[in-house]
């Protein structure tokens, strides 16, 4: 039987006080349990290194980029020789620019699906790689259906956004998340990650990558970590790095950090080789909230 005052029951203990707990006072508490959750998740699961995948949430994969395309001919054919009107015209070069853009889609699962297969060969179930993306549509969807493919787990880092941000199918239930902070997020992205894999992508890409990039050339971390810049056709419109160098506002080596990449292939080459190099040749290094030993 519950206590009982003179008005009722006793005040409900502060840990389970929800009107305490998500309000502006249990701040706190809330982005710590955004760091500690997961961490006690991961460790369960014996996840020590990730591949990240980053890249927008809205390139489709090619089957999907030829069935909306296949849906606008009907009105395209429609106008016969006449001029499609300025909306239909729009809708149309969209399509035919989604279909063209979908070939990242395809190399990002067919990457992510390699890695996997790979990984799930290593003896030592904490040394493997696992892949990693934000969990939501185009590439990070593309990254985890990789995975799925490959018969292996992999790690979805959702997010709460008011649009663009639905929690893909192929993500490992056990592995998927759902965050409420960004800078949380962030942490989680780099804490374990050990090689990332940037694909063409809009602000949200822009952002976590230049985070890692800084973290990276003003050594706040001492791993290893290969980044690629996946179509560089892409990101030589998109980004002038070298500019920044000419400028003086980095230097020469910082151009260094990532490399570009074209092709699944030769992106897996480099990655095995660099991973195999840095991370299964040598003892495994001991992590804060990864002990060895408690």
């Amino acid at each position: 039987m519950s206590k009982k005052t003179a008005q009722g029951k006793w005040p409900e203990k502060a840990y389970k006080n929800l009107d305490f707990l998500t309000s502006p006072d249990g701040r706190t508490l809330r982005v710590l349990a955004e760091f500690l959750e997961p961490a006690a998740r991961f460790r369960k699961k014996k996840v020590r290194h990730t591949v990240v995948f980053f890249g927008s949430a809205r390139l489709p994969s090619r089957e999907v980029a030829l069935e909306r395309l296949r849906r606008l001919k009907p009105e395209s054919a429609a106008a016969g020789g006449g001029r499609l009107s300025p909306g239909a015209r729009k809708r149309l070069q969209a399509a035919e620019r989604d279909l063209d853009l979908s070939r990242y889609y395809e190399d990002a699962a067919c990457l992510a699906e390699k890695i996997t297969r790979w990984s799930m060969g290593i003896r030592e179930e904490n040394r493997r790689f696992y892949v990693c993306s934000g969990g939501g549509g185009g590439i990070m969807e593309a990254a985890n259906r990789g995975a799925s493919r490959a018969g292996g787990k992999s790690i979805g880092l959702n997010i709460s956004l008011p649009l663009e941000q639905e929690p893909n199918g192929y993500q490992s239930r056990e592995l998927a998340f759902e965050f409420h902070y960004f800078f949380v997020r962030k942490f989680w992205f780099f804490y374990l990650a050990k090689a990332l894999v940037a694909f063409p992508g809009g602000y949200g890409t822009l952002d976590e990558l230049f985070e890692l990039l800084t973290l990276v050339q003003t050594k706040k971390t001492r791993k290893v970590m290969p980044m690629i810049l996946y179509g560089r056709e892409y990101w030589d419109r998109v980004l002038n790095l070298r500019a920044l160098a000419d400028a003086g506002t980095i230097s020469p080596k910082d151009l260094k950090i990532f490399r570009f990449f074209d092709d699944v292939d030769s992106a897996f080459t480099y990655l095995k080789e660099e991973l195999t190099r840095h991370y299964l040749r040598t003892p495994p290094a001991e992590e804060p909230l990864f002990p060895e030993r408690l």
